[in-house]
């Protein structure tokens, strides 16, 4: 595979690098929060519903409606009769790259041995990080996917690590 993007099934876009960083004078913590479970949603089911989106985000429905509004006069979505909502093309666009920096994110933290608090750690770095500092830390991820050998001694080396600091 090498350095090749082409070959990465997760690599990122200057495109949406771009998008992120239009949307970020835009989109609150929150509202990002918001799009990339619609996206998740979206995805896996073909189709959202307020309810469900509500219920996957541990809010009210009328939490839900409000913040889907507000994301529907940004022009990533479309708000319809009985709670459906529909993804503009802007908004999958969205959606995707939040989801995937969450992956990248998430795949760098397991890489690295965090297993408690795993999802608070990504949902803190999620929002804070750099289209630089994401592109580096998927590179870095898709170096240790390619070689398995170099997770082999790190995660011998943390443990070594670990047992000195608990003396």
């Amino acid at each position: 595979m090498g350095c090749d993007p082409m070959n990465s099934r997760e690599f990122h876009t200057v495109r949406g690098y771009e998008i992120l960083e239009k949307q970020k004078d835009m989109m609150s913590h929150s509202m990002e929060d918001y799009m990339e479970m619609i996206y998740r949603i979206w995805a896996s089911d073909g189709y959202v519903r307020i309810n469900a989106l509500a219920e996957a985000l541990n809010v009210k429905a009328s939490s839900a409606t409000k913040m889907v509004q507000k994301l529907g006069r940004l022009g990533l979505l479309r708000y319809e009769k009985y709670g459906m909502i529909r993804l503009t093309k802007e908004g999958e666009k969205t959606g995707k790259f939040l989801l995937d920096r969450h992956n990248t994110i998430e795949r760098f933290l397991r890489n690295i041995g965090v297993e408690q608090n795993l999802l608070v750690n990504v949902e803190l770095i999620e929002h804070n990080v750099t289209g630089n500092a994401l592109s580096k830390i998927e590179l870095l991820n898709r170096f240790l996917d390619e070689n398995p050998e170099i997770m082999e001694k790190y995660g011998i080396f943390k443990q070594t690590c670990e047992k000195d600091t608990a003396k």
